[in-house]
């Protein structure tokens, strides 16, 4: 057996930990254990329009029994102690919900209870790890759950070959819910009702699907009805992860309930009248449902005295899961007042370090009149030949009070000089401020670019709720296979729900008046699709909403604020779209003023969270400072390092990348070491030939003659002309340079023998990387 300290990790793993686990205990490895257990994909990092992975996290096992995970164990090497591994293991169980946590080293385990209030951690012996039969009766005893209760927990997920399981967090709200509803205990005391909060684009409707198949089959939910608020968001779902209930489903059409079926997809518009005695939903009996999922519920269904809340309370009985990514909570408008706190949350700062969510690049783009206002001075008159009110017009007045057509055709141009420049058919979104708005944004776009609009009348398309044609190409715009569209011109149709994986710029010209509507916003661009290079997005500001970066509930928590009384603010029809009722302002609009972009930022969304703006040489600054604080420190690392990619790996990891940086630095004959220390540390930049010529002005070759100096040359030859200066093993003796000078054998001993030719080896490194010239 070899020495402790030369059994990896592996090792351990394939030795000790699985058997005990699978042979001794009993855990199917098929069905019970998840080994390398992937549960983010790591967070993408963005410098410079290059986006790159972050680090993984892993769990080394992952055990279930029925579906709900149980135990998480994390193995060490042998040298290390049996506990080495605990602390990473209860911070990825706090992550993954999971309540017994182990660490081994292959000669035995500890063990965590995070049910227990006391005694929490005992060592077990290498072959007394808990059967899944032991875990999963101590984990329903913890939870006091009955016969019957453990019967309708352990239904397992819908699954079919080739489908997605749900990801860790999806997982999470899935196993919850269902748990609730068997047990009958809801958060916050509000009965029946549970609140789920999970981010724009990390799956609530597959989430939902999942509880509706557990729920049904554990005979919790015969009857089913699901809520929006627009007709694509019924669509889509239906289509897409709610297509196994195919047979069962339907969806509601005018005022017409069939009551032949089992899940029932329905606008809350096409429930409610203008008298409660003609709502739809009367058709059946309070009753009727056991279910009702309300998608998008930060909108109507959250008022006190709005008319889709009379769906829910008419069905006062069913089990009411809402679900939303921006619970909205103000004075007169509250979820938690009606759902509860929330039984989960998964945030976009979560789903973004997680890596399952597209972090942002932000463009903050300053107009004179925007920053300065503009007064039209008295007896001015508009286009129109209407007098305009004598006083100063701001940001916000702009194109709602007042249109002023330079505006307009400068956010135009910018648009597609940023398109023209990345990516001319990046599918694009431009928010605008209303319905006339979005009308003249299109016919400016469509002037701007030319060539690209008239050859596809499609290229750019108004769609908002009163355009019939811009309405049909709404799912065109969100389908991946579908180029046309490219750019959607919207005020309000596009902020929530429709999924758009492929969107890469987001364009904000429109006021916002919401945190909850920034998010929902943001939220259009926030889905990853590698498969066309969708790693991130550009939010293009023209009216400054990026300010909301700032507000501290944009990544919190949500708050209860309710002090009820609240008013509707959102009308729709009853067909999902906004209601366009004509101007109720009369709008100004002039032709004769200059507009002009008088500042940008470049903002990143950084690994804390925040919009940090820099360079991407500041940037690299700051990250090798942060992991080496001074030069001597990073030189010591760089010369130990056994190979060169190692802490180039580890700087990538961070978004560092070196090449880019050579690009920037224009420093082609610049090597790794040297182009890190001159950006990072301002040392004097040193080409390879520099260091060469450094090398043999010292005389380190003068120690050596004949074939052994002939050797060190060619090592340093090779390293001027390939950046290569990896002398750390014998087999740079196997390079067809040195093959003609003998055998790696002599000339190993020409140099004293192994040890001693690796010894003059790391001493040419070192001269190689001196820091003295």
């Amino acid at each position: 057996m070899p020495a402790a300290q030369d059994i990896s990790e592996e090792e351990v793993k394939l030795r000790y930990i699985t058997p005990a686990i699978t042979e001794t205990a009993g855990w199917n490895r098929d069905t019970q254990v998840r080994m390398e257990y992937q549960f983010t994909d790591g967070m993408v990092l963005v410098r410079d329009g290059v986006a790159t992975r972050g680090k993984q996290k892993k769990a080394d096992y992952l055990l279930s029994y029925h579906d709900i995970p149980l135990a998480i164990v994390e193995a060490k090497r042998l040298s290390c102690s049996v506990g080495e591994g605990m602390q990473q293991a209860l911070e990825y169980a706090a992550i993954l919900d999971v309540p017994f946590v182990y660490s081994s080293n292959g000669e035995g385990f500890l063990e965590h209870d995070r049910f227990a209030e006391r005694d929490a951690e005992r060592e077990l012996g290498l072959g007394e790890f808990p059967s899944p039969e032991v875990l999963w009766r101590r984990y329903c005893e913890a939870k006091g759950l009955s016969s019957d209760e453990v019967r309708m927990i352990s239904v397992p997920y819908f699954y079919e070959v080739g489908g997605a399981r749900p990801r860790y967090y999806q997982e999470i709200a899935i196993n919850r819910t269902v748990e609730a509803v068997a047990t009958g205990v809801y958060p916050g005391g509000r009965d029946r009702r549970v609140l789920l909060v999970m981010a724009t684009g990390t799956g609530k409707t597959f989430t939902a699907f999942q509880i509706i198949h557990r729920l049904r089959e554990a005979g919790l939910a015969r009857r089913v009805l699901y809520l929006a608020d627009r007709n694509i968001l019924i669509d889509q779902t239906m289509a897409g992860d709610f297509k196994p209930f195919s047979r069962v489903m339907t969806k509601v059409s005018g005022k017409v309930m069939d009551s032949a079926f089992e899940v029932y997809m329905s606008l809350y518009q096409q429930q409610v009248a203008e008298s409660e005695e003609d709502d739809t939903y009367r058709e059946f009996s309070p009753e009727f449902f056991d279910l009702i999922i309300v998608d998008e519920c930060h909108r109507g269904s959250a008022r006190d005295d709005s008319n889709w809340r009379r769906i829910l309370e008419y069905f006062s009985g069913a089990v009411q899961v809402g679900m939303t990514a921006t619970p909205k909570e103000t004075e007169e408008v509250s979820n938690i007042d009606y759902f509860g706190e929330p039984l989960y949350v998964y945030s976009l700062k979560q789903g973004i370090e997680d890596g399952f969510l597209a972090p942002y690049k932000v463009i903050r783009v300053h107009l004179d009149k925007d920053l300065y206002g503009w007064r039209p001075g008295a007896g001015r008159v508009d286009v129109y030949g209407n007098e305009i009110e004598d006083r100063e017009f701001g940001q916000h007045d702009f194109d709602r009070e007042l249109v002023i057509d330079a505006r307009t055709q400068v956010v135009a141009e910018r648009i597609w000089e940023y398109l023209e420049s990345t990516d001319r058919y990046a599918k694009t979104i431009v928010f605008c401020e209303s319905v006339d708005h979005a009308a003249r944004m299109r016919q400016a776009l469509v002037n701007v670019i030319g060539r690209e609009a008239s050859e596809n009348y499609r290229y750019v398309m108004q769609i908002t709720g009163d355009n019939a044609v811009g309405k049909r190409e709404l799912m065109n715009f969100a389908d991946v296979g579908s180029q046309f569209p490219v750019i959607a011109t919207t005020s309000d149709l596009l902020t929530t729900g429709v999924n758009c994986k492929t969107c890469k710029v987001i364009v904000i010209d429109k006021n916002i008046g919401s945190l909850s509507e920034f998010k929902q916003i943001l939220g259009r661009g926030t889905r990853l699709y590698p498969k066309m290079d969708k790693m991130f997005f550009t939010l293009l500001d023209f009216r400054d909403a990026s300010r909301l970066f700032a507000d501290p509930d944009f990544m919190g928590e949500p708050i209860s604020v309710f002090e009820g009384d609240g008013v509707p603010r959102e009308v729709r029809g009853k067909n999902g779209d906004e209601v366009v009722s004509g101007d109720r302002v009369r709008r100004y609009r002039v032709n004769d003023v200059d507009v002009q972009i008088v500042s940008e930022q470049v903002q990143y969304y950084d690994a804390g969270g925040k919009l940090t703006t820099e360079s991407f040489t500041d940037f690299t600054r700051k990250t090798v400072r942060g992991k080496f604080a001074t030069l001597d420190a990073f030189l010591e690392r760089w010369n130990s390092a056994e190979k060169r990619e190692v802490i180039s790996g580890e700087l990538e990891l961070q978004g560092v990348f070196l090449e880019r940086l050579r690009e920037l630095a224009g420093s082609p004959d610049m090597d790794d070491f040297d182009l890190l220390c001159h950006v990072a540390f301002d040392a004097r930049p040193l080409t390879k030939a520099d260091r060469v010529r450094n090398v043999r002005r010292r005389g380190y070759l003068d120690r050596y003659s004949g074939v052994a100096r002939r050797v060190l040359e060619v090592l340093l030859e090779k390293y001027m002309h390939e950046g290569d200066a990896e002398f750390v093993d014998v087999r740079v003796l196997r390079y067809p340079e040195i093959l003609p000078l003998g055998s790696p054998q002599q000339i190993i001993r020409l140099f004293g023998g192994r040890d001693a030719f690796l010894d003059v080896l790391s001493g040419l490194r070192r001269e190689v990387y001196s820091s003295e010239v």
